[in-house]
């Protein structure tokens, strides 16, 4: 069963998410098995980050790289509001 993962850090600029997304890719974690979606929105200094996940252990393993990077950077992700997916949509691209 999916889930959905919603962080709203106590605020992560652009700046800060781009790095971020640099080092995850650096260290093979840019594309994570398991992620479904990832979604990052709002204004440039106090992004929120979405994501859906296969299940929560893709996103408990995913979490062994994120957070050694998120620490370095000094972003404090806070707990995310975590949901079972009832239904996903995709438009037409």
């Amino acid at each position: 069963m999916p889930f959905i993962y919603h962080f709203s850090p106590k605020p992560m600029s652009s700046r800060q998410y781009d790095a971020c997304i640099d080092a995850l890719v650096a260290a093979g974690a840019g594309s994570p098995a398991g992620r479904l979606y990832h979604v990052a929105y709002g204004s440039p200094d106090a992004l929120r980050v979405f994501d859906v996940w296969d299940s929560n252990a893709s996103f408990e393993k995913f979490g062994e790289s994120l957070r050694p990077i998120l620490e370095r950077l000094g972003v404090d992700p806070g707990a995310p509001d975590v949901a079972p997916v009832h239904n996903i949509i995709l438009g037409d691209t």
